[in-house]
């Protein structure tokens, strides 16, 4: 192995032009990159009346300090949301919708999973799109506050005990016969109606989002019980353990909040001008009967810290052989040209530099589609990220190796440690040794060193949690969760939509 070098920790821009490495420094200090809306936070919540009273409560409690009874630099206090936001939040929501536990009841304990997690979602999606359409007050976003029984039993593969269980009526014996029935369509309109539940993914947090996505509704989707740990020292029924996570929920709920609303917490202090970055995303597509087919999207982020998603083509993009995923010529031009046109209406003009970052290594035909849609405009770089699992680095003491460290392998490749000891915040937020990344420049010309260093800077944009990095780039780090929402249920045409309405 060739000697290792350090890249510095990427700094975030915040408020006043002020940088720092952990982002929750930065908001504590100097407050978010935006500034607020005058109005605050417009939220909704939809839930049961225990639902809507935890809420409530936490709402209020997250208004004042939150403190770990063990003080830790990696768990910071949080200050309490206006004074780390510079933003109010209303404890009382804009609207209120309250469900029954009658109504999840009446679905939650069926023994057909497709039917359980539809009827199940259907109780909220309803009751909200009812709200968007005649509803005065128009909520800018949606908690939507579950009981646990519906994370316990609303998840792939869940099992509703025989105790509880219900017998569902079935009007298809089996789910493919379903999917089938749905995608040649009959005369009959009740029996499409009755082969729907069937082509949607049998996951209440992705299938809620998937059914939301044509109204381009926004929602933060939270348990009763994480709401509900707010428990203090001094109180009959205090979890030391749950209590621990106090501060992190605080700062990771309320910092994804901000950003759905419309806010930027931070963004990378020295990115280059001009440049984007995209990460392709590919699921395969259950709900039809082609094992080959998958949808591809991408995620792209800008140099401004925006995040925007685009759904591709469906189509057979899966290799059984080599379990690889690639686009047709046409596929690919297409995605590039809609990445490059968001691109220019935000920045109002195309990107100088534009990195695609995959899993695979990119085929001949598959990039020339993409150079095409950028034309002489854009320098088009082609990177593989992987995670090396053959590949252990181990030093003296305690502690394992630093994050930032690099192992240059050649001019378009290199190991990069984006998970490590962490000198800030004096520990390495993990249990085993590390694993680096592998760099692979595939396509294009850039300097490695560059490449690396954008890529460690990518992982601090997670806004979905206020850490202070991530093992994987965020134009990696959430490509099965959007790919899983896509194709969660027979989306059609998506128009490009912020981040926010993806996580």
């Amino acid at each position: 192995m060739k000697d290792l070098i350090y890249i510095p920790e990427p700094r975030l821009l915040f408020r006043h032009g002020q940088a720092m490495e952990d982002p929750r420094d930065g908001l504590t200090l100097f407050g978010p990159l935006d500034e607020s809306k005058p109005y605050g936070i417009k939220a909704g919540v939809i839930g049961t009346e225990t639902g809507i009273k935890c809420f409530e409560r936490w709402v209020e409690w997250v208004q004042r300090p939150v403190f770990n009874a063990t003080p830790l630099l990696g768990r910071p206090p949080f200050p309490g949301f206006e004074t780390v936001f510079r933003s109010r939040w209303n404890t009382k929501p804009l609207l209120t919708l309250t469900v029954t536990d009658a109504e999840i009841d009446e679905h939650l304990y069926l023994d057909e999973p497709h039917l359980r997690v539809y009827g199940t979602v259907s109780v909220f999606a309803k009751r909200i799109l009812e709200a968007i359409r005649e509803e005065t007050e128009k909520p800018e976003l949606w908690f939507v506050v579950v009981p646990d029984r519906v994370w316990k039993y609303c998840r792939p593969n869940s099992v509703v005990e025989p105790e509880v269980r219900q017998q569902a009526l079935r009007a298809f014996k089996q789910a493919k016969q379903a999917k089938t029935f749905y995608e040649t369509r009959s005369l009959f309109p009740e029996m499409d109606r009755e082969a729907e539940p069937y082509v949607y993914e049998e996951q209440f947090h992705n299938q809620l989002k998937a059914r939301l996505l044509d109204d381009m509704v926004l929602t933060q989707i939270v348990k009763e019980s994480t709401l509900s740990n707010i428990r203090k020292p001094s109180d009959s029924d205090f979890d030391a353990r749950a209590a621990a996570r106090q501060s992190e929920i605080a700062w990771n709920l309320c910092t994804a909040i901000f950003y759905k609303v419309g806010g930027r917490p931070w963004k990378v202090a020295d990115i280059r001008d001009g440049v984007c970055y995209v990460g392709l995303v590919f699921k395969k597509d259950e709900t039809t009967g082609t094992s080959k087919n998958a949808c591809c999207a991408a995620q792209m982020f800008l140099d401004s810290g925006d995040g925007v998603v685009f759904k591709g083509a469906l189509g057979p993009w899966y290799n059984d052989e080599t379990g690889d995923f690639h686009l047709s010529y046409a596929a690919a031009k297409a995605l590039g040209e809609l990445a490059i046109k968001s691109y220019t209406r935000k920045a109002g003009g195309p990107p100088k530099e534009m990195f695609i970052h995959g899993k695979v290594r990119f085929e001949p035909n598959e990039w020339q589609g993409f150079s095409d849609a950028a034309g002489t405009a854009t320098s088009m770089v082609g990177v593989r990220i992987r995670e090396e699992k053959n590949l252990k680095l181990y030093r003296k003491g305690q502690n394992p190796v630093l994050r930032g460290l690099a192992n240059i392998r050649g001019e378009r490749s290199a190991h990069l440690w984006t998970r490590g000891w962490t000198p800030r915040i004096q520990t390495y937020p993990g249990r085993e040794v590390p694993n680096p990344l592998i760099i692979d420049i595939n396509k294009g010309d850039a300097d490695i060193n560059v490449v690396l260093k954008d890529i460690l800077a990518l992982t601090k944009l997670n806004y979905n949690t206020c850490i202070f990095g991530d093992g994987m780039p965020i134009t990696l780090k959430f490509a099965d969760a959007v790919g899983e929402i896509l194709t969660a249920g027979p989306i059609k045409d998506v128009p490009p939509l912020p981040f926010g309405h993806y996580i």
